[in-house]
């Protein structure tokens, strides 16, 4: 497991600053507590302590892939309020191009509107440019009528159809 890492950015948005930064094993708590009041979410996600090994085990699989890099966002008094993760995809198609793929976007819901998400969103595409993607691709759930409209704002163009398979 990686030490934490130094603020990736600070970004200032409302009137406060917030560090973006490389996730450590002390913010999947902080993480999942996002995770769990998102209402598509929020049914059976909890960090109670006889439910915290599968949680960490996808951490450490994740910090340990260089291709995934897991952020969070800390406000002035270090509470994690806001996530993403980013994973570097090589791929054969478009001449052999590297794609970002955005996923797991939390903002605390009190914070939402205030240009963090978008601050966050802004830094995740240089970011993706910075280490050579030709493209950023990101999924959201189809009953997310606000997001997606958020994404939209962002220059996103919905452009494929989406297929699960859960076991």
């Amino acid at each position: 497991m990686r030490p934490p890492q130094e603020t990736l950015v600070t970004l200032s948005v409302g009137g406060s600053d917030f560090r973006l930064r490389r996730a450590a094993e002390s913010d999947v708590a902080g993480i999942v507590d996002l995770i769990a009041r998102d209402q598509l979410r929020a049914a059976g996600e909890s960090f109670a302590p006889e439910r915290r090994a599968p949680y960490l085990a996808a951490f450490y699989a994740i910090d340990a892939d260089p291709a995934q890099l897991l952020c969070v966002a800390d406000d002035s008094e270090g509470a994690v309020v806001a996530t993403m993760q980013l994973t570097f995809i090589p791929g054969l198609a478009r001449s052999g191009a590297l794609r970002l793929q955005i996923e797991a976007v939390r903002v605390d819901g009190a914070l939402r509107g205030n240009g963090l998400g978008s601050a966050m969103m802004g830094w995740a595409v240089d970011e993706g440019r910075r280490r050579g993607a030709a493209l950023v691709q990101l999924t959201s759930d189809v009953s997310r009528k606000d997001a997606h409209r958020f994404y939209e704002r962002l220059g996103f163009v919905s452009s494929h159809v989406g297929f699960k398979l859960v076991f």
